[in-house]
C-alpha cells in the first residue's frame, strides 16, 4: 500500500524513525474518535480515557515493529477492540467492583456529547436529547461484536473489509453482523424516527 494511499501509514512509519510530532498528529486526528468508540463499548467515561491512553501508548511502543500491512485505522481500533474486551473480561471477573465504579462515578453525570450524528437524525430538535439516549442504550444492548461492527461503519467509516480485519472474521460474517445490528436498532429506535428506514 503506497503513502499515497494511506497518509496516516505515512505518518505512523515517521514515527518508527523518531518522528514525535508525526505521533502527536495521530494522537490529535484519532483521540476523539478512538474515545467515542472505547466509550460506546465500555460506557465508562474513566475507564474509557485510561484504555484509550494506553492505546496510544501501546501505538508508541509498537512503533519499531509497525510494518504497513494494513490501514492504519484498521490496526489502531484492531488494538482498541481488544483492550477493551479485555476490560470487559476483567469486569466478568470482578462484577461487584466494577458496578460500583460506574454506577458512583457516573449516575448523577450527564454523558459526554458526541459530534456522530451520522446514525440516525431526528424530526424535532426537542427530541434530539431523548433520542440521543436511545441510540446509546440501543447500542448498548447491542452483541458485543454487532456493536463493534456499527460503530465502525457508522463513525470511523471503515471498510466492510477494514472491519472484518478488525473483528478477525470474514467478510460475509461482517456483513451479516452489520445487518442484524441494523434491523435490531431500527426495531428499537421506530418510535423516535421519522421513518422505519436506516439513514445510510
Amino acid at each position: 500500500m503506497p503513502d499515497s494511499a494511506d497518509p496516516d501509514a505515512a505518518l505512523m512509519l515517521r514515527v518508527k524513525r523518531g518522528d514525535r510530532a508525526a505521533f502527536g498528529e495521530l494522537v490529535e486526528k484519532y483521540k476523539q474518535p478512538l474515545y467515542n468508540f472505547i466509550f460506546r463499548t465500555l460506557r465508562d467515561e474513566t475507564e474509557s480515557e485510561d484504555v484509550a491512553q494506553t492505546v496510544f501508548l501501546q501505538v508508541y511502543k509498537s512503533r519499531a515493529r509497525y510494518e504497513r500491512t494494513a490501514k492504519f485505522s484498521t490496526w489502531l481500533f484492531t488494538i482498541a477492540r481488544n483492550l477493551c474486551l479485555n476490560e470487559i473480561r476483567r469486569r466478568s471477573r470482578h462484577p461487584a467492583e466494577s458496578l460500583e465504579e460506574t454506577h458512583a462515578e457516573h449516575d448523577d453525570q450527564p454523558s459526554r456529547q458526541y459530534e456522530d450524528k451520522r446514525i440516525f437524525l431526528p424530526t424535532d430538535d426537542a427530541l434530539h436529547g431523548e433520542l440521543a439516549r436511545k441510540i446509546e442504550e440501543a447500542l448498548a444492548e447491542l452483541p458485543e461484536n454487532q456493536r463493534t461492527a456499527i460503530l465502525l461503519c457508522r463513525q470511523d467509516e471503515l471498510s466492510y473489509e477494514e472491519i472484518a480485519e478488525v473483528l478477525d472474521c470474514s467478510l460475509s460474517a461482517t456483513k451479516s453482523l452489520i445487518h442484524r445490528g441494523r434491523e435490531t436498532l431500527k426495531e428499537k429506535l421506530k418510535p423516535y424516527l421519522q421513518t422505519g428506514d436506516w439513514k445510510d
